[in-house]
């Protein structure tokens, strides 16, 4: 099927492209036109939030459910001096004026406050239910351009829902340097920008896809972010896989059309098996139920999904364009893509000087047709045989001593993963903002006025069986005033002043948000506190709000965490049992991708929740948002099979050929030894980028896949694969017969075989 589908778009391929250019700008006009319905909205099912957020809209109309952040003012002549009394209330009066934004008062009126010292005061602001998450940074500055020019007051405006939004850069940077590796692997320009076009095609499709479903997915905003991160890898890779075997063929003397079928039918077989199990690994997301999950998961699926297709039609019309003329490379071409390279880096770092190599570029390429030595060819590679390569020498070596080598890179990945059993999940908050937003400046000049626990305040909704209920709110009131883990109440406000049928109380726990204290408290008020207070009433009391929010959230998801990751499991080990015919191979790439998976994962907590080398990364320290996990194994999961399926793929083809389980091994591994790490580094340097992003999520997943592929193609591929292997021999390829004839045979080589 893949060589018919190669052959027919190496010859329309016309068509194809038009086709995909047509696509993809009606995809992206469709972005323009409908827009996107992103929401970052925390779901805890059959949780004591969900119950209190219910409350909050039967008797209070949804407060606290809603966007909201605050404008925080500060001033060392103090909040109450006349000038600065009256410049705040004209910014507030301006900006109760704005379509959908409602403010508070901070000079005694509802939604403010004036802290004890009168230096720091706050006006809340709510924007209408109606108003999508990604218009919130609009807001925010439209807010922040009517702060008053006044000596000693400074204005800055808090909260996630309003903060700064700046478009990723990122991917940029893993652009630029996907430019230099690919170029250094392949040692052609044209074999570089085959896989970088067929990544970009695919990813631009697949985002301009997702923002569209994500009007009926309503996944959060950075789904996009993530996405690009995982699309740009996949693409370069699959794409890289397929114009390696392409190449592989023209060597052996096939025409271009020749080669594309041949390439499709085998790398495109294993492009085609790896990027339906990632797709499949990512949708098992949708079983957890909740849209903040399923919002994810379908933005990074369907990306990849696009760009697998982008890989097995849009590439083989490409490389019909491109002919032989893959294995040609002129100086004027190198001298351009480098050129290009540092331009893409530049604009990523901010350094836009760095722009002008782009017409710089333009002229070298345009000048090259003219000047002699640009004109030149670059001297061919020398193609080693198998048996002289690096790559051979390293795998007999390590087969020499397997127990040896196969320990040492077990006790490496067990050293890493010793920080994986403190993980603590939970959200981080707006403290862990970089200290030049005003976000972040808002968050501290709150819990320096006001303690550090009012950005993270406690919303506790009490609905009374009956109006005799009303005394039982006083002694619950009292008793959670007296805990130690709450500063003060701030508010208690009945729902109707005649006849209430519910209380709203706001507590101000005295510790931040993202603080295990602050998650003790919550607890122990739920466990303990409340039950004594209001036993023997009628009073249901439920703890709610964003704080309380991502408590319950984070105990859903690692309830269910152990299940996704069983299923997961369980799906690769079939998987490959079916490819390879054998029992061990799978077991062995289960045990060994979870050794990597588990390494990244210490990685990412010494990082991002010990914060080890924090003052070289500026990364505050905090808990791991509970998705990420989650996230992170499907997705290495499945990109590993990539390099699961194109090793030992070879391995199995030459223990066929030959019937040597050593030799196949060394063999299997010098033949795709380049590809592997050519395409791991690149995904490393396309994940690793993202750590430049000031949001942390990316961050936290960059740095997560990025350390996950590393471990995977140097630790398990250079040396845990061939040295279990070698211990193993032929027991490698053993199956039982009886459950050979159950188990579906997929075979992902094709007539290479």
């Amino acid at each position: 099927m893949l060589a018919k589908l190669g052959c027919w778009c190496f010859v329309n391929r016309r068509v194809v492209l038009g086709s995909w250019v047509a696509v993809v700008v009606l995809l992206i006009a469709g972005v323009q036109v409908i827009g996107s319905g992103f929401e970052a909205i925390l779901e805890a099912p059959d949780s004591e939030t969900a119950d209190g957020f219910d409350a909050l809209d039967r008797h209070f109309g949804g407060q606290g459910t809603g966007l909201s952040g605050q404008v925080v003012f500060s001033a060392e002549q103090g909040l109450t001096d006349p000038e600065v009394m009256s410049s705040m209330q004209e910014m507030l009066a301006e900006v109760s004026e704005m379509d959908g934004v409602a403010v508070g008062n901070p000079f005694g009126g509802p939604g403010g406050g004036i802290s004890p010292d009168g230096s720091v005061g706050y006006a809340t602001v709510d924007l209408d239910a109606d108003i999508p998450g990604e218009r919130g940074s609009e807001f925010g500055a439209d807010i922040a351009a009517l702060a008053p020019f006044i000596d000693g007051l400074t204005v800055e405006i808090g909260g996630e829902a309003l903060s700064e939004f700046e478009p990723p850069q990122s991917e940029l940077i893993g652009i630029a340097f996907a430019i230099v590796i690919l170029i250094a692997a392949t040692g052609s320009v044209l074999a570089m920008g085959l896989p970088l076009g067929v990544a970009i095609f695919g990813v631009g499709g697949g985002l301009a896809a997702t923002t569209l479903l994500s009007n009926f997915t309503h996944g959060p905003e950075f789904s996009t972010i993530i996405a690009t991160m995982v699309g740009l890898g996949v693409g370069i890779d699959y794409a890289l896989f397929i114009v390696t075997r392409y190449r592989e063929e023209l060597h052996k003397g096939a025409s271009s059309l020749d080669a594309t079928v041949k390439a499709m039918d085998t790398a495109g077989r294993a492009v085609l098996f790896a990027g339906i199990t990632v797709v499949f690994s990512l949708l098992g997301l949708l079983v957890i139920g909740l849209a903040f999950i399923t919002g994810i998961g379908i933005a990074a699926s369907t990306t990849v999904l696009v760009t697998m297709i982008s890989s097995l039609t849009l590439l083989p019309a490409l490389l019909g364009f491109a002919g032989d003329r893959v294995e040609v490379s002129r100086y004027r071409g190198l001298v351009t893509a480098g050129l290009v390279a540092i331009a893409l880096l530049g604009i990523g770092l901010g350094l836009q000087l760095l722009i002008l190599f782009l017409p710089l570029a333009a002229v070298v390429f345009i000048a090259g047709f003219a000047v002699g030595p640009l004109k030149k060819q670059v001297p061919p590679r020398v193609v080693k045989p198998v048996r002289e390569t690096l790559a051979y020498r390293w795998s007999r070596t390590v087969q020499s001593r397997p127990w040896l080598v196969g320990g040492l890179g077990v006790l490496i990945l067990a050293t890493l993963t010793l920080p994986l059993f403190s993980l603590r999940l939970g959200f981080s908050d707006e403290g862990n903002f970089a200290e030049d937003t005003t976000t972040r400046r808002a968050y501290d000049t709150l819990a320096e006025g006001f303690g550090p626990g009012f950005n993270g305040p406690l919303l506790i909704t009490v609905e009374l069986g009956d109006p005799t209920d009303a005394a039982g709110v006083e002694v619950l009131v009292a008793a959670l005033d007296s805990d130690p883990g709450i500063a003060a109440i701030a508010a208690v406000v009945p729902s109707d002043r005649e006849a209430p049928a519910a209380f709203l109380v706001q507590a101000i726990p005295t510790t931040a948000p993202q603080d295990l204290a602050t998650e003790q408290t919550i607890g122990r008020l739920r466990d303990e506190v409340v039950p004594a207070a209001v036993s023997g009433t009628g009073l249901d009391v439920n703890i709610t709000g964003n704080t309380a929010a991502g408590v319950d959230f984070s105990d859903y998801l690692a309830r269910r965490i152990p299940v996704f990751f069983a299923a997961v499991l369980l799906l690769s080990f079939v998987l490959l049992m079916a490819v390879f015919r054998s029992v061990l191979v799978p077991l062995k790439a289960v045990i060994m991708n979870l050794l990597s998976i588990s390494a990244a994962y210490g990685v990412v907590v010494a990082l991002f929740q010990w914060g080890w080398a924090s003052s070289f990364t500026g990364i505050e320290p905090a808990p791991i948002e509970p998705f990420i996990p989650m996230m992170l194994f499907a997705i290495v999961f499945g990109l590993s099979m990539d390099y699961e399926v194109f090793l030992l793929s070879r391995v199995r083809e030459e223990f066929v050929r030959s019937g040597d389980a050593v030799e196949s091994v060394a063999d299997g591994l010098a033949s795709t030894a380049r590809v592997i790490t050519a395409a791991a580094a690149i995904m490393v340097v396309v994940f690793g980028s993202f750590i430049l992003e000031d949001n942390r999520v990316p961050q936290i997943f960059g740095t997560g896949l990025g350390a996950a592929i590393f471990l995977d193609a140097t630790l398990v591929r250079m040396l845990l694969v061939p040295a279990t292997m070698e211990l193993l021999g032929e027991r490698n390829w053993w199956m039982p017969a009886w459950l050979d004839r159950v188990v579906p045979r997929l075979n992902v080589e094709g007539s290479s075989t």
